[in-house]
């Protein structure tokens, strides 16, 4: 009896001690965990500031519409003169190349010549019709009219003319068509002469040459490009924007772009242009959006690689929280507020605008209040 009596109170202090070690470890591994909890969140305060609605898209920068020109030759010829070269500096109206123009010196001075024979012929012409005119000089006209008419006294004779007919006035309006065609025809040697002297249309910097000096050009359907100039002070930005996004940019928005040459330099901008028709690159549909730029335009150059950021909206003192302290639960939104006891509770939230990393919280917390954010 007294060994059963033993046993029973060894078996009863073992139980106890074994519960109470249950407990501790319990309470050791409820404590370590609660603060191992709390030491894997990031505090964040709940603060006011100015936020905006963007758009992020990608892009480059193209000269505008007109500010890249291709030079090139409307006849043929060879190439007597180039005075351009890659990364020069020229003028509008500058002379950038000269084609051989020997033959077209040539049919100007033929015209010139066929429009000296044409007046002459007029004077002849007229001369045949009005025989008394020669007589001018010697005599002169007295009260008589130009031309004189039958029977009238010229310096105390009579004058005698032959009878206009319709031989003569032909003959006369057939002199002036002469002459006529013969000016056309200057006028279109000294144009064509012209066409030899290669000027600038626009100021900017030569981009790129395709012909060399003594080279023979062929003018046909498409004229053959001597240079290519770009004016560097009249450059935009090409923003593709998806068409998810499209419907939210207006002209005039403002914008900011970054290129890879200078990545830590803000370039300024706004919306000028949208394409209305898509651009659709493996199945993905884009809209072209011009941006003009507004500032620092001397360090860019086309086809630069651009970031670019259109803004929406400005909200100034709106409460804001990280994105990422954001919880998700189907259509909940929730985050983990710090309680004055140390721990995380969490409450119900509502958001409005994002912009960035940040979002705005309309309802369910006060500036000051303290959340976390999982590491």
């Amino acid at each position: 009896m007294q060994v059963d009596r033993n046993m029973k109170k060894n078996l009863f202090v073992l139980f106890a001690l074994t519960t109470l070690s249950g407990f501790a470890f319990a309470g050791n591994f409820f404590f370590q965990g609660k603060e191992g909890k709390n030491a894997s969140f990031e505090n964040v305060t709940v603060k006011r500031k100015n936020i905006s609605s963007s758009i992020l898209a990608t892009g480059s920068v193209k000269p505008i519409v007109g500010a890249e020109v291709k030079v090139g030759a409307r006849i043929s010829g060879k190439v007597e003169h180039l005075y351009a070269n890659i990364g020069d500096r020229v003028e509008k109206n500058q002379v950038i190349a000269e084609i051989e123009k020997m033959d077209l010196e040539a049919l100007v001075a033929q015209s010139e010549a066929n429009v000296k024979a044409a007046e002459a012929g007029i004077g002849v012409s007229r001369a045949s019709l009005w025989p008394v005119l020669s007589a001018e000089t010697d005599y002169g006209y007295q009260d008589t009219a130009y031309p004189p008419q039958q029977g009238q006294n010229f310096a105390g004779l009579k004058v005698t003319l032959p009878l206009f007919n319709g031989q003569d006035l032909y003959t006369i309006k057939q002199s002036k068509a002469t002459k006529e065609a013969a000016n056309a025809a200057l006028e279109f040697s000294r144009v064509q002469l012209s066409y030899a002297t290669i000027k600038a249309p626009i100021s900017g910097v030569i981009a790129s040459v395709t012909t060399q000096e003594g080279e023979t050009v062929a003018a046909g359907l498409n004229a053959p490009t001597f240079v290519t100039i770009i004016d560097l002070s009249r450059l935009q930005v090409d923003a593709f924007v998806d068409e998810t996004d499209i419907g939210r940019v207006k002209v005039g928005q403002k914008a900011l772009f970054t290129v890879d040459t200078y990545p830590d330099k803000e370039f300024t901008g706004k919306v000028k242009a949208i394409y209305p028709k898509a651009i659709i690159q493996e199945n993905v549909v884009n809209f072209d959006v011009v941006i003009e730029i507004d500032s620092n335009i001397e360090l860019l150059r086309p086809d630069m690689t651009t970031s670019v950021t259109i803004y929406q909206e400005e909200k100034k003192g709106v409460l804001t929280i990280p994105r990422a302290a954001v919880i998700k639960e189907g259509s909940s939104k929730y985050v983990l507020v710090k309680q004055d006891s140390g721990t995380f509770e969490k409450k119900a939230i509502k958001t409005g605008m994002q912009s960035g990393s940040d979002v705005e919280v309309v309802s369910g917390l006060n500036e000051g209040d303290i959340i976390g954010i999982s590491k």
